[in-house]
Order: C-alpha cells, then structure tokens, then sequence
C-alpha cells in the first residue's frame, strides 16, 4: 500500500506541472495567481513535517519525470498547490534584485523555506501569495 501512495502522490504532482503548463497557455499568469489567492487548505491534524516531506519527496520525482525542465515558477506553483491539497499553508514568495536583475520563487510554510535554498529568503518579496 506504501508504493501505491507514493505512486498516487507523484501522479498527483506531475499532474499540478502539466496543469501549470495548460493554464499558463491558455489564460496566461493571472489566473493562476487569482486561483492560488482563493483558496486555503483545511486544517489536517498530525504529521505535518511527514506529510510535507513525502509530498517534496514526490514533487523532485514528478520533476525528474516530466517532459520538459520546469522552472522555479512552476515548480513553486506544483509544489504549493499539492501541500495545500494535503492540508499544509503553503504561500508562493516571489523575490528579486534589481541590479543585476534576478528573481526567483520558492514556497514557504509558517516563514520557512520548504524543499528550497534559504538563500533566497535574503532577497526583496514581490509578492507572496
């Protein structure tokens, strides 16, 4: 039964990629980020930390199996939307730095970066959905 869970949970995961890919074309970046606004996981009592670490485990499977290299946009949206599918508070942080121009996104829980460098933590929030 473990396999068959973890099985479900990568599906699950390559499933959120592709559905970043789909949205992405057909309705652009606002939708998606008007979707990640609305909705907030129910609160699941219990295993967090557990369940956090078998969902990024399956999050860097989907990621090694997907067709094409996902960047750290997709990744943060895929990741987010499936630990608040799990009952976890998951925000997208968006940062930057003006000059020379970089930027990039990561998810947090509770202020902590999850399955991502804390380096980023360093640089200015755009937003943090």
């Amino acid at each position: 039964m473990k396999c068959f869970s973890r099985c479900v949970l990568i599906a699950q995961a390559l499933w959120q990629l592709l559905r970043y890919d789909l949205v992405i074309k057909a309705w652009g970046f606002r939708r998606i980020h008007r979707s990640l606004g609305r909705r907030r996981p129910g609160p699941q009592p219990g295993g967090a930390p557990e369940r956090e670490a078998r969902v990024c485990e399956a999050m860097r499977w989907a990621l090694s199996l997907y067709c094409k290299p996902a960047l750290c946009l997709q990744r943060a949206v895929a990741t987010a939307r499936l630990l608040r599918r799990h009952g976890m508070d998951a925000h997208i942080v968006i940062g930057y730095r003006p000059e020379p121009f970089f930027g990039h996104a990561w998810v947090e829980i509770e202020g902590r970066v999850v399955d991502d460098s804390p380096a980023w933590q360093r640089l200015p929030v755009l937003e943090r959905i």
